[in-house]
């Protein structure tokens, strides 16, 4: 039997949590049948940044990038190897550009979601270019801030369009707030959006074929806004957050996504849903964390064994004209976006293979989860990340709820067998 050799490429900033967790996993998954018996080995590596040629040939089969959303040097080796030499990677970087928020509120709201209404607003602080003031001078119109702002409606929020991590957001109560948060944005491009008054702030995450949404609560500390909280939605209201994700995933040709939405009733309202690097922390998913590495690694090999292919073209006309016919509701429409998601990310396929090729990884999971490796990491995260006098604090924290993840897991698959 021939055996095809994959070799997985991380592209990391400051992370090693979940890392070290994809790593381990898919080391103990082993080799991988595939369709009429084939035989697939994997093996992962960290890549290191240096200068490239152009006509350079990689080693790398798949990527999942974690940096280049602001570090653009290896931004432009992700558009090389996409282009010249069709190495899988799990966000398109030919639609970084919308991970500025700007271009995927348009989007959705192009496709009749409920974003909340947005503008967009001028600098404060004019822009380190030489011919600024010429262009200002000739070009800029004056604007009445507090006229935009009435328009829209008090409480907004204001933040910025390239936004991550809330960086440069506030809450808008009055006029008084508007213009110190306004003064104080400098050189960030803002948007004033809508306040929406909400029962339930959802946060979804998505890797490939594959969405979770949480019960997020950004009031809270890090480690305690993604609260263990199953049934928080309705159905309905659950259907459509997951839809939503999807059919943005879809859309911008993205495969590790998160997306924020504001839930009211059953009015679901997307707010951020542009993310490059996704939470993936341990100290912030806790019990949702090996779900999304048990994901991530389980796309990665579905995409290699079957050797899917990823689109760089968009095709956006096809949502287009779903959005354009007059005839078809909002549910409608939404259940046609559905559908388009389903058919980019192969659901079907994704889950016959998993149940046949990657059929024990959920014991494989659980086992390492539940034995001593989770635990080292857990505890090395926490030495990491937090001061010393805080270590025990949330080494017991973190300890509970994976052990929760755990009793849930085990119960979950002795129901299942």
């Amino acid at each position: 039997m021939t055996t095809t050799r994959h070799l997985i490429g991380l592209l990391l900033g400051t992370e090693e949590d979940w890392p070290r967790a994809f790593e381990e996993i898919l080391r103990r998954l082993g080799p991988v049948t595939g369709t009429g018996g084939t035989r697939h080995e994997f093996d992962c590596e960290r890549i290191t940044i240096e200068p490239f040629g152009l006509r350079d040939k990689p080693r790398y089969h798949l990527v999942i990038d974690r940096l280049a959303y602001w570090y653009y040097h290896p931004r432009e080796w992700l558009k090389k190897i996409a282009l010249m030499d069709n190495v899988y990677l799990l966000n398109s970087p030919f639609t970084f550009q919308s991970m500025e928020k700007h271009a995927a509120y348009c989007a959705m709201m192009r496709l009749g979601l409920k974003v909340p209404q947005t503008v967009l607003v001028p600098y404060k602080n004019p822009l380190d270019n030489s011919r600024y003031a010429y262009t200002a001078a000739k070009y800029n119109r004056p604007f009445d801030l507090d006229a935009i702002a009435g328009a829209i409606g008090y409480p907004l929020f204001m933040k910025p369009y390239d936004g991550g991590a809330w960086r440069g957001v506030s809450r808008i109560g009055s006029p008084a707030e508007l213009h110190a948060a306004y003064d104080s944005s400098g050189e960030m491009l803002m948007h004033l959006q809508k306040a929406v008054d909400y029962d339930a702030f959802a946060r979804s995450l998505s890797i490939g074929a594959e969405t979770m949404v949480m019960h997020f609560q950004p009031e809270r500390p890090m480690h305690l806004r993604y609260e263990v909280h199953h049934d928080f939605l309705s159905p309905q209201a659950g259907a459509e957050v997951v839809t939503i994700g999807r059919l943005v995933n879809a859309f911008f040709r993205w495969e590790f996504n998160s997306c924020e939405t504001l839930v009211a009733g059953d009015e679901v309202h997307p707010i951020d849903y542009a993310n490059a690097c996704p939470d993936v922390a341990l100290t912030s998913l806790h019990y949702y964390f090996p779900w999304a590495i048990r994901a991530l690694v389980k796309w990665c090999v579905f995409a290699l064994v079957t050797g899917r292919r990823p689109k760089l073209d968009t095709e956006a006309d096809r949502y287009f004209e779903i959005a354009d016919d007059a005839s078809a509701s909002y549910e409608q429409k939404l259940a046609a976006y559905g559908e388009l998601a389903d058919a980019y990310f192969e659901t079907d396929r994704y889950q016959e293979f998993c149940a046949t090729s990657l059929a024990h990884i959920d014991e494989i999971t659980l086992d390492w989860v539940a034995g001593p490796g989770l635990d080292e990491l857990l505890i090395d995260t926490v030495r990491a990340t937090y001061p010393a006098h805080e270590h025990d604090q949330f080494i017991a924290h973190l300890r509970g709820l994976v052990g929760l993840w755990v009793a849930d897991e085990s119960a979950r698959l002795r129901a299942a067998s």
